[in-house]
């Protein structure tokens, strides 16, 4: 039984979202019934207007409270690579939405990657203060080897070009610093590569008059559109232009050169269309597509600059291990730990989760040699699911037989990031700080340690931030924060 505080509290929030669409009055009609109103809640959770979110969120925490609805306790389960519709969520799905979610099934920590921006960052830490979750953001752009430009690392076909992350980003850079220049030059770039594309793309979509401001960044709230949203463009547009199957089909023919009746069985399948044109018209081979090189994308050591700047953790990120770049893990963690690395991100699901079975042992030997050889390194785990491309999971199967011995690996690192960004929010007292270099100088060993007992004890996070802050700015060790923390 809903109880009578529950139903205003969630009849006042369904009014303030119905007045923010501009329907004043649809909300009268509304009853309280748990299931369909939480169900409303979710939904407002991912809406483009962050004050309907943030009400949302107040209604689910709110009837949390109540018992009215219930999340799982913690299982020992983590995802802290998810994007965000900031960049692109599958689902579409929010940083609220994405916290909420990892709150139902007890995950013990969630965090958010985007392209090229921090645009979910602090949202997601609300959410977890709201919600009562453990939470980290990062970023993620590509870089350029120039060390190594003939070689291939995690992006296929595409040597000396690498996906790179900053994580356990706390704050925005001033307004007026390097990294804030650096971070709007990389959300303008990633713009302009996207136009570029599209301008190239044109001649094969003509008739669909997509055009990249009007057509393609309103479909993200911040406007930092991906590949993914031209897609979600292209196939909208078609399918009005063309609401006949067979014509819409012998449109996408004729554009991707191939046979209509191929088409036509993939036209309700929407990840499909969308892959198979993404395939043909932006990848290698296709009109959209230009082989990057060292103008295309910034130097790896300027990005990992920017990231320490801000006092993030420089982020490596690994494939599948069967590249030229990726072949020797011993060489691959040493070189990261080079440019300064301090964490290395690994999407598991891509090493275990296939069908043929010669591939799968090939990649499940891959995965356990490079984290071995993270382990021996002291290395950071930073480990999720991208939720960036149609099919992923929320959360990968620790469980499994393939991914079991690695678990508390990808569990520590997810808390060590967490630790780190509670403390940094804190106190500026993160794993890249001043502080942390003088108080476990190279001893990377000792420092996740310590990170990993914050991040295992600072919980509820708001409420651990309060207690930590109240040490102030006077100098303090590790054991004040012990006993801040209880």
């Amino acid at each position: 039984m809903v109880s009578l505080a529950l139903s205003i509290m969630l009849l006042v929030t369904m009014a303030k979202y119905y007045e923010k669409r501009g329907h004043q009055h649809d909300y009268h009609s509304w009853r309280p019934s748990v299931t369909d109103d939480i169900a409303s809640l979710e939904q407002q959770l991912n809406d483009f207007d962050p004050d309907v979110r943030r009400d949302a969120l107040n209604g689910i925490a709110s009837a949390l409270a109540a018992g009215a609805v219930s999340a799982s306790p913690p299982t020992g389960d983590i995802n802290v690579h998810l994007h965000t519709f900031f960049s692109f969520n599958a689902a579409d799905w929010s940083p609220s939405r994405i916290v909420w979610e990892a709150k139902k099934i007890g995950l013990d920590a969630v965090g958010s990657v985007d392209f090229d921006v921090l645009d979910a960052m602090a949202e997601i830490f609300e959410a977890g203060d709201v919600l009562g979750v453990r939470t980290v953001a990062a970023l993620e752009t590509r870089t350029f080897i120039e060390q190594h430009s003939d070689k291939v690392f995690c992006s296929p076909g595409e040597p000396g070009v690498a996906y790179f992350m900053g994580t356990g980003f706390a704050q925005l850079p001033g307004p007026e610093t390097a990294a804030a220049a650096a971070l709007s030059a990389m959300r303008a770039q990633a713009a302009a590569r996207n136009a570029a594309m599209l301008e190239r793309i044109s001649p094969a979509v003509g008739a669909l008059g997509i055009d990249y401001d009007a057509d393609v960044t309103p479909r993200t709230p911040k406007g930092n559109a991906t590949e993914r949203h031209m897609l979600a463009a292209f196939d909208d547009r078609a399918r009005r232009t063309f609401p006949e199957p067979e014509r819409l089909a012998a449109f996408w023919a004729g554009a991707l050169g191939t046979d209509a009746a191929k088409i036509k069985h993939i036209l309700d399948a929407t990840p499909a269309l969308r892959n198979a044109i993404r395939a043909t018209l932006m990848k290698r081979g296709g009109i959209g597509y230009v082989q990057p090189d060292e103008k295309t994308f910034p130097p790896i050591a300027d990005v990992i600059e920017v990231i320490l700047e801000c006092r993030a953790i420089p982020c490596f990120t690994w494939l599948d291990g069967t590249s030229a770049g990726e072949a020797d893990p011993e060489w691959l963690a040493d070189f990261s730990l080079e440019f300064g690395c301090l964490a290395m991100n690994i999407i598991p699901d891509r090493n275990w989760n296939i069908a043929d079975p010669d591939t799968k042992r090939l990649k499940v030997r891959k995965l356990g040699e490079m984290v071995e050889a993270i382990r021996s390194r002291d290395l950071i785990f930073s480990t999720g699911t991208e939720m960036n491309s149609y099919g992923q999971r929320f959360v990968d199967d620790f469980r499994s037989a393939e991914l079991a011995p690695f678990a508390d690996d990808f569990r520590n690192g997810a808390l060590i990031l967490y630790g780190h960004t509670l403390l940094q929010r804190a106190l500026a007292m993160g794993r890249t700080s001043d502080w942390a270099r003088d108080t476990f100088g190279g001893d990377r060993r000792a420092a996740n340690s310590f990170y990993l007992e914050v991040g295992r004890k600072g919980f509820p996070p708001r409420q651990a931030r309060e207690a930590i802050s109240k040490l102030g700015d006077e100098p303090c060790d590790v054991e004040d924060i012990r006993k801040a923390l209880g």
